[in-house]
């Protein structure tokens, strides 16, 4: 009988794979969060992707490796609000790497709280080379090329702000009646991503941790019932890139119980995850629908707080036209923190090896 627990911990730490008895794939991820929303970066062991584009390589992922996404975001090793992004080569010459962002349900064409643990990561790491207080990064992402800046204390990055892409309203002061809700009235804007924007208190919601269910449910039925809809302004397009003309979330937005803060928002996207942050493509596509309406100014910056009151600052630096749009430059600032490493073994004995979810 074991008596002394040091050694037995120690054997428990020495536990290796059997490899000439079970095949395994070993895959190593960095654990972040950017106000609270998960971030798992894949550092080792997924395979090498192909295509010269980002989309190309998302592409490619959904053909052939689409398995090891749901082992790695669904149950055990993940659940049914896990994030994860995978690095790759870039696909500009100016850029520093690549990333192509995964959840519950597929791939996002956009992820700002992404960027932003992606950005602190790469400089502490030494992935980018540091350059004093500030230090440039640049991402190819689905949606584009994303620039980035990591603020420094020493060799700890406190603060990330980045410039999303153009950012547009793409339909205001649209109405749908969705069933067991009612009529629910939206704008739709995109930030790197299409959402529906949706007053809170008009139906009844509050933006707190308690609701957090009947969050779900309504923004499932809303973005449903969006799809669905065979209303012209509700059918979405991109003006340039047909992969990224689908609608992404639906963004629920009510005022801030906190002094200072603009607003509280909470976005409900894929299959029903809940964003814990304020969602970086989120606030983008808000500040363009904001600035459009005269709400708010250029270079204006406004506090958008989560769920979680974790808070993200966005302002619109520049206005421009985009394929026939008149849109805005958001720029986001946020912070992340590194909360782990892991290792997860696929065993590909394992009848549940590519993972579950259960809610």
């Amino acid at each position: 009988m074991t008596k002394n627990i040091s050694k037995a911990v120690e054997k428990f730490e020495q536990w290796q794979p059997n490899n000439s008895q079970e095949s395994f794939l070993t895959i190593n991820t960095l654990e972040c969060h950017t106000g609270g929303e998960p971030l798992r970066i894949i550092t080792s062991g997924f395979p090498g992707l192909k295509g010269k584009s980002i989309l190309a390589k998302v592409e490619e992922c959904k053909s052939n490796y689409d398995d090891l996404r749901r082992a790695l975001m669904f149950e055990p090793r993940g659940h049914a609000d896990m994030y994860g992004a995978i690095i790759t080569d870039a696909e500009r010459d100016d850029s520093h790497f690549g990333a192509i962002f995964i959840h519950n349900e597929g791939y996002s064409t956009m992820c700002g709280h992404a960027v932003i643990a992606l950005t602190k990561t790469a400089v502490e790491s030494g992935v980018v080379a540091r350059t004093g207080d500030v230090t440039k990064v640049v991402i190819d992402v689905p949606c584009g090329q994303i620039h980035a800046l990591a603020y420094s204390q020493g060799d700890v990055v406190k603060q990330v702000s980045f410039k999303c892409v153009p950012s547009f309203v793409y339909a205001k002061e649209q109405q749908i009646q969705v069933e067991g809700i009612g009529l629910v009235q939206f704008d739709i804007a995109y930030g790197g991503a299409f959402y529906a924007y949706v007053q809170a208190s008009p139906l009844g919601l509050s933006l707190m941790p308690e609701q957090q269910e009947k969050l779900i449910d309504y923004g499932r039925k809303i973005k449903q019932a969006i799809i669905e809809s065979t209303a012209p302004e509700l059918s979405i397009t991109h003006p340039t890139t047909p992969e990224l003309s689908f609608l992404y979330g639906v963004i629920f937005i009510d005022d801030s119980p906190n002094q200072g803060v603009h607003s509280r928002n909470v976005c409900i996207f894929a299959d029903g995850e809940l964003d814990r942050s304020p969602t970086g493509s989120g606030v983008s596509g808000r500040i363009a629908l904001h600035h459009a309406k005269g709400q708010v100014a250029l270079n204006e910056a406004i506090i958008i707080e989560s769920i979680l009151a974790s808070p993200f600052s966005v302002q619109a630096i520049e206005a421009l036209s985009f394929a026939g749009f008149a849109a805005v430059i958001p720029e986001v600032t946020g912070d992340a923190y590194v909360c782990g490493k892991g290792q997860w073994l696929i065993n590909s004995e394992d009848p549940l090896k590519y993972g579950f979810l259960l809610r």
